[in-house]
């Protein structure tokens, strides 16, 4: 038998990470590039960007792009694919959670909160999917939520984005696995995020959400790198169209 570890090694791979700027998205492209995996990371703040390069050194570059901007799509995947190729794994992290309550959302948050939370996802990985396709492997990693299958107070526009994102996923394998590109989706729990900083900010909201989980404590950065380095290597060559919730039971409960 092969050495099982090296299912996870991701050296000779390219990354693509959105949202790469902070949270998640930054410890993402952190992880990858530890594996071996070139890394681009994507944001729109060219500072936080830079930090990351600082960080990972020369096996990183960044993009300073708007996913969201459909117009740019082709524009934004060229400049992914120059400095190391195009990519063989595209990691959706970037987000947006206005939290208006359902009779106080605008028709502008409603509008931007698809656009980066569901259409980015879809139509950047529609652009980089033909590269994938002649290699023969890709690998395609959405960001669910809690609110993917449960409702939340002040959610009712990134909830819709992100039950979207469990068919977009089922979806996006059904076309496309068959070539080699599995796509998947991880549900975090609550994790310490500029998205969340209104949770943790609040210690008994904190302490709460703790209190629902299986393991009575909320999640940490840590507890992303297994999940993720998971879904992009060969260790899950055979899973795709699934949702990973890493929520610490949340969702058990």
């Amino acid at each position: 038998m092969d050495d099982p570890c090296r299912l996870f090694d991701l050296t000779g791979r390219v990354a693509c990470v959105t949202g790469a700027s902070s949270g998640i998205g930054r410890r993402t492209a952190m992880v990858l590039a530890a594996a071996g995996a070139k890394v681009i990371g994507v944001a729109r703040r060219a500072e936080a960007l830079q930090s990351l390069k600082d960080d990972i050194g020369d096996s990183a570059d960044v993009v300073v792009a708007d996913v969201a901007d459909r117009d740019a799509v082709h524009a934004t995947c060229a400049a992914i694919s120059d400095p190391f190729g195009a990519p063989d794994i595209v990691i959706h992290a970037a987000g947006l959670n206005p939290r208006q309550a359902a009779d106080d959302v605008t028709a502008e948050a409603w509008d931007q909160t698809l656009a980066l939370n569901l259409s980015a996802p879809f139509f950047l990985s529609q652009a980089l999917v033909p590269a994938m396709r002649a290699k023969g492997w890709g690998r395609i990693v959405n960001f669910a939520s809690l609110q993917t299958t449960r409702a939340f107070p002040s959610g009712i526009a990134y909830g819709a984005t992100k039950g979207g994102i469990g068919q977009l996923t089922r979806a996006m394998a059904e076309a496309w696995s068959g070539d080699g590109i599995t796509a998947n989706a991880i549900g975090p729990g609550f994790f310490p995020t500029e998205l969340t900083q209104a949770v943790f900010s609040d210690p008994e909201r904190a302490a709460r959400n703790a209190a629902q989980t299986c393991m009575n404590r909320n999640g940490t950065m840590e507890d992303m790198d297994g999940p993720i380095l998971f879904l992009c290597s060969d260790a899950s060559a055979y899973v795709t169209g699934q949702i990973l919730m890493v929520d610490g039971g949340f969702t058990a409960k």
